[in-house]
């Protein structure tokens, strides 16, 4: 039995005019303001004005994106809650998505450069009013840790098929692909430096060279940085041009190699006193693997739980370690002090395991 009538569509307003719905974008957006937002948009955006106005005011439009994407908005549409309740007496020049939208419909590739030029200047003078990066440092002033500059894509699924970009990747989803880049240290969360969203069917390392050397560009404006820099992405960069982008802006690299049949040989031509243990603090010992070499996993600073990997599968269907935290009374105590870690050779790595290898982990 089917319903014959269209369900009645129903839409929620914050409408009192008294009260805003979400306050904490006072704060937010006077910060954003203090620290150079509208006036980088004002200076870098430049959209041609038409009759409809598209390119007038883009300071005053950019800041009502942020504003919306603050607050929680994921559409255009949802931008709208900047306009409900008493928001009009908080902030001014507050646009209508359909303005907005036709702002952003006007953009062109020139212009999605000049929006990563003002989020660019914008992180710089960012990093200027507050530490972004801290690095720890001796009594003498000396840097004793590392900036980890991480690069990696994911695909944000979409489901129109007629959707600008759509397309089937890696993971078999129609989606678009982002590829970001983030920087963190030892005392501080990501600060992502760098984004690229590119078609869903893209490449995990189509233009992400380029990508790259701009993100470490970047990095060298945020003040108070002069820590060595260390790069690490996973198989899908393994390449010459990310290295190239990483070694001429002055950075170590740290990158997985593509266990292919090469690479195998090789593996099978050390020696075995040539291996070397590798000790991880606060390793655990994976029961379900037993002895192999994936058996020793180290526990991630944020989120803690173990990683378990996974073995290798093929590059079109390559898979991300999996971070799970264990069942309830699964986990038996095991004194760690009667096993040895496996041996490995002695490489660099991130702090997740990516790709189809536990080789050098």
């Amino acid at each position: 039995m089917l319903f014959n009538h269209a369900p009645a569509a129903v839409s929620y307003t914050f409408d009192e005019p008294n009260l805003v719905s979400v306050a904490g974008l006072v704060p937010v957006m006077a910060f954003a303001q203090s620290t150079g937002l509208a006036g980088l948009a004002e200076e870098k955006i430049t959209v041609r004005n038409t009759g409809a106005d598209k390119g007038a005011n883009p300071e005053a439009k950019i800041s009502s994106l942020v504003a919306g994407m603050v607050a929680g908005a994921d559409s255009i549409d949802d931008v709208d809650l900047l306009r409900h309740g008493g928001m009009g007496s908080l902030f001014e020049k507050v646009y209508a998505p359909s303005t907005l939208g036709s702002h952003l419909r006007a953009y062109t590739h020139g212009h999605v450069k000049q929006l990563a030029a003002v989020s660019s200047s914008f992180l710089a003078s960012l990093g200027a009013k507050t530490p972004l990066l801290p690095v720890p440092t001796t009594a003498e002033g000396k840097k004793t840790g590392a900036v980890f500059v991480d690069i990696d894509d994911t695909v944000i699924e979409v489901f129109s098929p007629k959707k600008q970009g759509a397309g089937y990747g890696y993971n078999k989803t129609r989606g678009l692909n982002a590829l970001l880049v983030t920087a963190t240290t030892t005392e501080s969360s990501p600060v992502i430096i760098g984004q690229q969203l590119r078609k869903g069917a893209a490449h995990s390392a189509r233009g992400a060279d380029k990508t790259l050397a701009d993100a470490l560009s970047t990095l060298k404006r945020v003040p108070g940085r002069g820590a060595p820099v260390v790069v690490r992405a996973d198989s899908a960069y393994y390449g010459a041009k990310i290295a190239a982008a990483a070694l001429r802006a002055g950075a170590d690299l740290s990158v997985t190699v593509r266990l292919d049949q090469k690479i195998k040989k090789t593996i099978a031509t050390v020696e075995d006193q040539a291996w070397q243990k590798i000790e991880y603090k606060d390793a655990i010992f994976d029961e379900a693997t037993g002895t192999s070499l994936c058996a020793w996993i180290r526990r991630s600073r944020r989120p803690s739980p173990p990683l378990r990997t996974r073995r290798g599968r093929r590059s079109s269907t390559r898979t991300r370690s999996s971070m799970r935290p264990p069942a309830p009374g699964s986990l038996r105590p095991r004194s760690l002090k009667s096993r040895s870690p496996p041996s490995h050779r002695r490489v660099k790595t991130s702090r997740s395991l990516v790709g189809s290898s536990c080789v050098g982990y």
